[in-house]
Order: C-alpha cells, then structure tokens, then sequence
C-alpha cells in the first residue's frame, strides 16, 4: 500500500492487486449524522442523494450512462460517520471512474429542480424504513443509548425537515464538511501507484473547500433508558444495549471474540439457545459498533407477543451464564479461527481492501495492515475475553422495543 498527499491536502491511498482485472475507488467525506445540528439532521443524507443528480458538467442521466456503458457499478452510503463515495470497474475504466467520482463529490449542481425531486426519492426511503421494524427499532435504541447526542438522531433525519431544505441549506452544509482536507480517496485492484497519483491529482487537484471539524465527545448509555414505540406489527422486536469500547481500542479485538460466541452467528449460545432449542425467534443476534469517543454492545431479536418475557429472561440467563462461567476453549477457538476465516476472506476483494482502506485512515488517521489485524486477534486470550464480557455485560443498558402495545414490554426490562 502507498499513501500520498496531494498539494490541495487530500490524501490518497493505493493498494495494487495485480493479479485482479478490476478496480475499486471510493472518496469519503468527514460528514455524517454526528456532526449535524438538530436543525440540519438528514442533510449529509440528503447531499449523497444530490451529488448524483448533476454535477457542472453531467446530468444525471449522463452520469448512470456512462457507468453503465462500461459496466461499472457507482454508488454511495451515508453511516454516522462519514458519506463514502465509489465505484467498480475493470482496470482500463479507472480514469472515468475517477473523472465521474470527481464530479459528483467536488462539483454537484444542486440544482432547485432536481433538489425538489430527490426530496421526493429520499422521503420514500424514510417511509421504507419506517415499514421495516427492524430498522426502526434500531433507531429508537439510538435515542435510548445517546439521548439528545448527536449519535442519537436517524442518518436518514426525520421526515418534516427533508420536506423544508432547499439548496441553499445543502451548499451551506458542503461549505461546513466537504473539502479535500476532510476527505480520502482509496484505490484497490489492479493499478499502478505512480499512475493512480497522477490521475488524483488531475482529477481532484483542484479541489478547494472545508477543513471540516472533530467528532464531538459521546457517551453511550450513561444511564439507563427504556423506549417504546407502538407499531402495527405481527412480532415484537427488541434490542438491549450496553456501553462497549470505542474505536481504535485494542479491546476491540476480545470484545469479537466475545460477540462470536454470545450472538455473532449461527453456532452462538443465543441463536442456538433461543431460536434452534426454543423455537422462539427467527432472528436473534448480537454485535458491537464502535465511534470515536465510545461504543455499544446490542442484542436483537424478533419474537411472538407472547413469548417476548420468556426471551428477555433467557437473554439475561445467557449473559448471567458467560459472566459466571466464562467460555469454553472450544467455544473460544472456533471463535478466534471464524474471525481470521471471515477477515482473511475478505481480503481477497478489491472493494473490501479499498473499504477499509479508505475508512480506518478517514476515523483513525492511519492504515491497519492485515498482518497487524490477523496477530491482534491470535493474540486474545480466554482471560482478555472474560474481561471484554464483564466490562460491557455488568454496565448499565438501554432498551427498545417496537411492536403493538409496545409500552406494555418494558416492565419485562431491568
């Protein structure tokens, strides 16, 4: 991997893969939902969506075609964190992915038509979310775990404000957040590093714009919350969550330990407890998410009305079970051999390696060679995963429930 900055301060990474015909890019940008005020919360959202409806010298239709002409596929994703622009092409389409990247991040219309349509698309998807009670529990467990935090509004932002922001808004945002010194660009497959650093600096050298600011400082869970959310649904979903170690921290790595044998798949002590013993859910699972400042540990699952005390207590008997009990130590390798199978997998995609890439310098300001990831995880041990479970497992938590007569459930949670 070769890292450079170009004169404007964007930084650029490249990994070639030369025994690979393709080419994964992606530009993110320093600007999600934790860095929105109140009153801009679902304008990061809404910019991925307008950068793909006309750029200075593109419309949108020129934009689709020309990725389509190559078969290349062009996309983009908004998290908390950051908004990730990209692109997949076979190694010769590189200059025009590039070109079109380009485009769309540092010169997007925002024309007022446009705007108003797109506003349109993005009130639909919020309209999907909220048919999909998975989704939506999630979003009341956000409010739950980080209150009035900024980690704690929707990426998608609620829908009465999308209905208002105007152009003006969008390019104030821009001003804020998007600048090539808040930004990486990350280059994976086969390309050569010299020519990948000439073709940035055509592209995006003359890129000018925001420095943008730092993540606030979040706490999650600093006391426990219950929230309901009545909706009309066949099953009740529920999450429970605990506070967990932030991003970057070396407990990240006995923390997915811990996580692969509790809820992280399908030989986990609650899919095989709940679901293939019990019979009560179709989907139970449990995973860690990590910010800057902090992190959560969160346990799902959907079940019956009349089963939701039942699986509730045989959660708490899991937990109970792993704190007192601790892991087996064959629980624990087949643990820590599903973490490097799955990382060393996935190593093997161009987009993957461009992925994390771009994300761990854009969060952490710095790359994570695969040897460094792949020896911190062989280097866990049963007694580092016995602490991870008692540091996050023991700490205080926050509920949410979705589903009729939701209120009624939360005299279940402790």
């Amino acid at each position: 991997m070769e890292e450079f900055v170009l004169k404007n301060g964007l930084t650029v990474l490249v990994e070639p893969m030369a025994y690979l015909r393709s080419v994964s890019m992606g530009v993110w940008v320093k600007a999600g939902s934790i860095l929105e005020t109140p009153e801009e919360n679902g304008l990061s959202h809404f910019m991925e969506h307008m950068a793909f409806k006309g750029t200075g010298k593109r419309t949108a239709r020129q934009i689709a075609e020309e990725m389509d002409a190559v078969g290349g596929h062009l996309n983009a994703a908004t998290s908390k964190l950051c908004t990730n622009y990209y692109a997949k092409v076979i190694d010769e389409d590189l200059p025009l992915a590039a070109d079109i990247l380009a485009d769309i991040v540092c010169d997007p219309a925002l024309d007022e038509g446009e705007t108003n349509k797109e506003r349109g698309v993005v009130l639909e998807e919020i309209a999907m979310v909220e048919d999909s009670p998975e989704d939506v529990v999630y979003d009341v467990l956000a409010e739950a775990v980080f209150g009035k935090q900024t980690l704690g509004q929707t990426i998608l932002g609620p829908a009465e404000k999308l209905q208002v922001y105007t152009p003006a808004d969008l390019r104030s945002f821009r001003q804020r957040h998007y600048g090539p010194q808040n930004a990486v660009v990350a280059v994976a497959g086969h390309v050569e590093p010299e020519r990948a650093r000439d073709l940035m600096e055509e592209k995006f050298g003359a890129w000018t714009g925001a420095a943008g600011q730092d993540f606030p400082q979040s706490v999650a869970v600093d006391e426990p919350r219950k929230l309901a959310r009545d909706k009309d649904t066949e099953q009740v979903h529920l999450c429970v969550s605990f506070r967990a170690c932030a991003m970057g921290s070396p407990d990240i790595y006995p923390t997915a330990v811990m996580n692969n044998i509790l809820g992280g798949g399908m030989s986990s002590r609650l899919f095989q407890k709940i679901r293939e013993e019990m019979g009560m859910a179709y989907t139970v699972y449990s995973g860690p998410s990590s910010y800057p400042s902090c992190g959560e540990f969160t346990i799902y699952a959907a079940t019956n009305p009349k089963h939701v005390k039942t699986v509730l207590e045989q959660m708490d008997m899991e937990i109970q079970k792993l704190l007192d009990s601790g892991v087996t130590e064959k629980e624990f390798i087949m643990s820590k051999a599903q973490l490097k199978g799955s990382y060393i997998l996935g190593l093997e995609s161009a987009y993957n390696r461009m992925s994390a890439l771009g994300h761990n310098q854009m969060l952490l300001g710095k790359t994570i060679p695969p040897e460094e990831t792949i020896a911190a995880i062989e280097k866990v041990s049963m007694e580092d995963v016995a602490a991870a479970a008692h540091q996050i497992l023991t700490g205080p938590r926050a509920y949410a429930v979705v589903g009729r007569h939701a209120d009624k459930y939360l005299k279940y949670m402790r």
